[in-house]
């Protein structure tokens, strides 16, 4: 909420501010709504971030380009954390809730869409041919990929090629301005090296789709500012860095499912243990620094019966 409070003072384009104002108010409805539940229930309420953990007078960081890209982003990962909730929760005002949130989340897929189409900014994916009837596979030789002829990549794998280049095109950039302002020399290592790490796999999922005379996203780099103002703090950089990582490990996880050709999918399953290390270290950084909160366990039965 507090990045959308200095990014709606920040924004110069008067037909994405209306998008981040509304995207501001949903937020803090949906934190009073969840509030409300926790108060109820006498469950305590995480702390989250304040308003010390944002700078509203610094420089802007982002273009208005970049943040509405960044917003559409996060109406696709707001879709996808509803979703799954819908099919687990059972208490009817929690139901009502992720079906707000899952609501709120389609609009705003919309409407950054909408206005990106608009202002000729939106990346379309690669078109692919219309196949002129349906095929049956009939040899082994669909898997392959590391030896002997290889099949063109199907418009799934292509799909996912696509997305996991523009995510880590987004990360990148996120985390190159994270990195200008950080404070601690630790968290901004940690954000440099995240930086190498999202280039790197930009340019293996490039490579696939160049291999198949087939375009890759651009890169948003000219979207960071030269401010060195500190604007967000430590503790709120390295949570957004975090989730901007889990995501990318439930995409490689979906595109590792989704792909059959044999050296696609082994190539998503060699960077998965790269992330998930990075990750890791990122949690150290946030427990060192005591900025994680600790989400809540179940009873440690065996540990109460040792007194």
């Amino acid at each position: 909420m507090y990045t959308l409070v200095y990014q709606s003072q920040k924004v110069e384009d008067e037909e994405v501010r209306p998008i981040i104002e509304s995207t501001l108010n949903v937020a803090k409805n949906n934190i009073l709504i969840m509030s409300d539940i926790f108060t109820k229930e006498k469950f305590p309420i995480p702390i989250g971030f304040t308003e010390q953990d944002v700078n509203p007078q610094a420089p802007r960081l982002f273009s208005d380009t970049y943040v509405l890209m960044y917003l559409r982003e996060m109406s696709i990962l707001a879709m996808a954390a509803s979703s799954a909730a819908l099919g687990l929760v059972t208490r009817s005002d929690v139901v009502i809730f992720h079906k707000r949130v899952l609501n709120e989340g389609v609009e705003l897929q919309d409407k950054t869409r909408d206005l990106m189409l608009k202002q000729g900014t939106y990346v379309r994916p690669p078109y692919i041919s219309i196949p002129d009837k349906v095929d049956f596979v009939e040899k082994q030789q669909f898997l392959a990929g590391f030896f002997g002829n290889k099949r063109a990549i199907t418009s799934v794998e292509v799909t996912h090629l696509f997305l996991n280049v523009q995510t880590n095109s987004i990360g990148k950039v996120l985390m190159m301005g994270f990195a200008q302002i950080a404070k601690n020399e630790e968290v901004k290592q940690f954000l440099l090296r995240g930086k190498k790490i999202s280039q790197k796999h930009m340019d293996i999922f490039r490579k696939f789709l160049t291999n198949e005379d087939l375009p890759a996203p651009m890169s948003w780099d000219s979207a960071v500012s030269d401010s060195t103002e500190n604007v967000f703090s430590d503790k709120l950089i390295m949570f957004h860095v975090s989730a901007m990582i889990a995501a990318g490990i439930g995409n490689y996880g979906m595109a590792m499912a989704a792909s059959p050709r044999r050296d696609l999918g082994l190539r998503y399953a060699s960077l998965v243990p790269e992330i998930s290390l990075y990750a890791e270290d990122g949690a150290n950084i946030m427990i060192k620094h005591g900025w994680m909160e600790e989400p809540p366990q179940a009873d440690d039965h065996e540990g109460l019966t040792k007194g």
